[in-house]
C-alpha cells in the first residue's frame, strides 16, 4: 500500500484479512491503493491470492518510515521567438505511481515529446511551460508558488495523462468550459478523431482539480485517449505496457500537434481594405456583369 505506516506483528488470517486490498472486479489483478494523509497499513493483493490464503498465524512486516520531507518538480520553459510574449500554453502532467502504464509513464514520455515537438516550431507566438509533479499535491504546492504569474500569462493548458492505449478519445473541459484550451481541443478533436467522448467537469479526477478550483480558475481541460477511471486496467497491475502502444501514443501526439497549431495560428482578422475588394483584376470576379452573375454574388 502507497505510504504504507510500518508494522510488525504476528496476526491471524481473519486480523490479516483487515490489511488486505484487492480488485473484486479482476481477481487475478493487483490494485494499485494508497493512504493519503492518515496512518494506516496494509497489502496490495489480488482476489485469487488472498482468497488462497491459509487459515494460519502470519508475520505482517512492513519497514518503511514516514518523515518530514521536501517537494520536488520538474519544469521547462520555452520562450518564445519574440522574447517578449508573456503568453504562455501549459502542459503539466505526474510520475507518482510510476507502476502503470497508461496512467501513469503515458504521460511524462508524451510531454518530452511535445518539448521536442514545438522546439522546432519557427517564429513560436507564445511561451510553453511544461511541469512535471505529483499529481493533486504537487499541483497544489506549484499553484501556491506561482498562482500570480499563472492567472496572468496562461493562455490555454492541458493535463497530460492516459495517453498511450489505442481506443477512443476522450475530453473533459475545464470548469469555464468556454476557453481557448477547450475550443482547440474542441476543433482538434472533431477534425482528429471525430467519435470522441466528453465528459463533464463533474467526472474530473486528475489535476484539472486544482488548476480550474474556485478562485484558482485558470483554462485547463483534459484531452487523453482512455479516460482514467473508465477502462478496465485503471489503478490495477493490469495497467502495463500491453495496454499502451506506438499507435496509441502516436495518435495522442498527433493530435496535440493539431492543438498546438490551432493555438498557434489563432487569431483576430481585421480587414484592411473598406467596402468590398476588386477581385476581378485578382480573376476572381467576372469582369462583366450579368444577371447571373448578380444572383451569385447575393448568395
Amino acid at each position: 500500500m502507497g505510504y504504507s505506516a510500518p508494522v510488525d506483528c504476528y496476526v491471524s488470517r481473519e486480523e490479516l484479512l483487515k490489511y488486505v486490498y484487492v480488485e473484486e472486479s479482476r481477481p487475478e489483478a493487483i490494485p494499485y491503493v494508497t493512504s493519503y494523509y492518515k496512518k494506516r497499513s496494509g497489502f496490495c493483493m489480488s482476489k485469487a491470492q488472498r482468497d488462497a490464503l491459509p487459515d494460519d498465524t502470519y508475520h505482517i512486516y512492513i519497514d518503511s518510515r514516514l518523515k518530514k520531507g521536501s517537494m520536488t518538480y520538474g519544469e521547462v520553459l520555452l520562450q518564445s521567438d519574440s522574447q517578449q510574449m508573456e503568453k504562455e500554453v501549459f502542459f503539466t502532467t505526474y510520475i507518482c505511481h510510476p507502476s502503470m502504464a497508461n496512467n501513469e509513464l503515458s504521460g511524462p514520455c508524451l510531454l518530452v515529446a511535445l518539448i521536442d515537438e514545438i522546439k522546432k516550431i519557427k517564429d513560436r507566438r507564445y511561451n510553453y511551460r511544461f511541469l512535471i509533479a505529483p499529481e493533486t499535491i504537487g499541483a497544489i504546492y506549484y499553484l501556491s508558488r506561482h498562482l500570480g504569474d499563472l492567472q496572468r500569462n496562461m493562455l490555454a493548458g492541458y493535463v497530460l495523462s492516459c495517453v498511450g492505449d489505442n481506443r477512443v478519445y476522450s475530453y473533459v473541459p475545464s470548469r469555464d468550459g468556454d476557453t481557448l484550451a477547450n475550443r482547440a481541443a474542441v476543433s482538434a478533436l472533431k477534425y482528429h478523431s471525430p467519435d470522441y467522448i466528453t465528459y463533464s467537469f463533474l467526472d474530473r479526477a486528475s489535476d484539472e482539480r486544482q488548476y480550474c478550483a474556485p478562485g484558482v480558475d485558470l483554462p485547463v481541460c483534459v484531452v487523453c485517449r482512455s479516460k482514467y477511471g473508465c477502462y478496465p486496467e485503471y489503478h490495477t497491475s493490469d495497467d502495463d505496457m500491453t495496454v499502451i502502444s506506438p499507435e496509441g501514443f502516436e495518435g495522442s501526439l498527433e493530435l496535440y500537434r493539431q492543438i498546438i497549431r490551432t493555438i498557434e495560428y489563432n487569431d483576430y482578422y481585421r480587414v484592411t481594405c473598406l467596402c468590398e475588394p476588386q477581385l476581378g483584376k485578382r480573376g476572381l470576379y467576372p469582369t462583366v456583369s450579368k444577371k447571373i452573375h448578380m444572383m451569385m454574388s447575393r448568395q
